[in-house]
């Protein structure tokens, strides 16, 4: 089974920056509300995360790096990829530019 995220649909058609304290629909709190459950409740079953990434005005790389990033992070690089897919027609390179987020270290 898959279960799908459509950021724009689920979370915001203008997600913001990457703290909370930033303003509205940050990278933290998507990532707290929304991707972090949806990414435990699948994480010790068959299913696989759909994120679809189309419809919104744009994403700041601060909010991709917190939401992406901070998941990789906390869960490791392989065991997030194995069970999230990304979907973005309007820009795929978005998918390229999440993967390489996951691959960098915060101090």
């Amino acid at each position: 089974m898959t279960i799908e995220i459509n950021i724009a649909r689920d979370f915001s058609e203008t997600p913001g920056a990457r703290y909370k304290t930033d303003g509205d629909f940050s990278g933290q709190e998507f990532f707290e509300n929304i991707l972090e459950p949806k990414f435990l409740s699948i994480k010790e079953t068959n299913d696989k995360l759909i994120i679809n990434l189309d419809n919104t005005a744009g994403y700041a790389t601060s909010f991709l790096d917190e939401a992406f990033g901070g998941l990789a992070r906390k869960y490791g690089k392989t065991k997030v990829l194995n069970k999230i897919d990304f979907i973005s027609i309007e820009e795929p390179y978005l998918i390229e530019e999440i993967k390489s987020y996951m691959d960098e270290k915060r101090n």
